[in-house]
């Protein structure tokens, strides 16, 4: 038996999408910029799936411009932004605990002659909005803040931070990366106050390859990718019509399915982690059980214990969890979110990110945890010797 509890790194494509990719693979293959047949059936299905994913976040269809994942997406977003508002200043605000591609962004910006400041988090990876407030000024042309964690899972108040943000820069342009977020909690950018807003497929078990942006109507981005024009001119190159429409399909799935299958998923990590505090000692949670923590991760500290030789002795059992973000867990110098909340070392280099999905159930949920607990006991014992 195979159990992935790894679904904030990836998803399972679902049937019904492979089926519809297949037939954009193989049947309905055109170029949806050329003028015959073909070419305009490409182009309507991704007229389709643009509306199916305008519906899921509540917006107009004409604000969605796919393009091939969150890394692209947080991109284009953020060096769009800033090349929009340059002229009104060179502030621009993040904070600790972003994605790699979000910080790398930064990190180049800050290069360039622009002040990044980082926000801090407390020990559940919140920001204090009052530190926002101090040092947002009229100069703070860009503010970017991850809706949900994609270590922990802790959800952002946006619509708080959008609130400070536009009170005291007007003009400021507010990014989110929701990659983790979309399908997995509510998520209506305009009701938050999102100007621009990230979103990858493979996360809500749409193919990998596809993921996008929503761009408040009222903003005119400058394109950095010059060519054909697609994607209304934010974007060219030839749009991966399968990719796509499979993501509109999965986006189409969520929308009829969201409430039971966030149900669903609730109930498997409130399970788990009642499970890991009957059998296993000395643990320390993370993430928390209630809706200021998306339901879907659960990030967990083992005493004594280094998640990378638990991790692999679980994939000798078919169990498939992670330490962290997959985009840098090849990275030696350990997870800088759960650093920012200031856990120790130890708690660091013992942490477990387990992630659900509709496909996961409970009998796996209690095979996973009586392995770890068989795990830990063994490693214990050779390490407290």
């Amino acid at each position: 038996m195979l159990i992935y509890l790894d679904n904030s790194a990836t998803t399972r494509v679902d049937e019904d999408v492979i089926n519809i990719m297949n037939l954009y693979h193989s049947i309905n293959y055109g170029n949806p910029s050329s003028l015959h047949r073909m070419g305009l059936a490409a182009e309507k299905a991704l007229d389709t799936a643009r509306i199916q994913l305008a519906s899921l976040l509540g917006v107009d269809n004409k604000t969605i411009y796919f393009l091939s994942g969150g890394t692209e997406g947080n991109n284009l977003a953020i060096s769009s932004a800033i090349s929009k508002n340059k002229r009104l200043g060179n502030k621009l605000i993040t904070t600790k605990i972003e994605h790699p591609s979000v910080l790398e962004v930064f990190r180049h910006f800050s290069t360039c002659g622009y002040e990044v400041c980082y926000l801090d988090v407390d020990r559940s990876g919140f920001i204090n909005t009052n530190q926002l407030e101090e040092v947002l000024s009229e100069e703070t042309i860009v503010v970017s803040i991850m809706k949900v964690n994609n270590e922990i899972g802790c959800i952002q108040n946006l619509k708080r931070i959008g609130e400070i943000v536009k009170k005291k820069s007007p003009q400021c342009i507010i990014h989110s990366d929701c990659v983790q977020a979309l399908g997995k909690v509510p998520l209506k950018p305009i009701l938050d106050g999102i100007d621009i807003l990230t979103f990858s497929g493979h996360k809500f078990h749409g193919p990998k390859g596809s993921g996008g942006i929503y761009v408040n109507k009222e903003l005119n981005l400058k394109t950095h990718t010059f060519g054909g024009g697609q994607e209304r001119g934010l974007r060219s190159g030839t749009e991966n019509v399968p990719a796509i429409v499979g993501m509109g399909m999965a986006a189409e799935i969520i929308s009829k399915d969201f409430e039971v299958v966030t149900d669903h998923i609730k109930k498997l990590k409130s399970y788990t982690m009642e499970l890991m505090c009957q059998q296993i000692e000395d643990i320390e949670f993370n993430s928390k059980d209630d809706d200021n923590f998306a339901p879907h991760i659960l990030s967990v500290s083992i005493k004594d214990i280094k998640s990378e030789i638990l991790l692999h002795l679980l994939e000798n059992k078919d169990i498939f969890i992670s330490s962290g973000s997959a985009c840098s867990s090849k990275k030696k110098s350990g997870s800088h979110v759960l650093k920012s909340m200031n856990l120790s070392q130890d708690s660091i280099e013992g942490s477990l990110r387990i992630s659900f999905s509709k496909y996961n159930n409970a009998s796996e949920v209690e095979y996973t945890i009586m392995v770890i607990k068989e795990a830990v006991g063994s490693l214990r014992k050779y390490i407290r010797r």
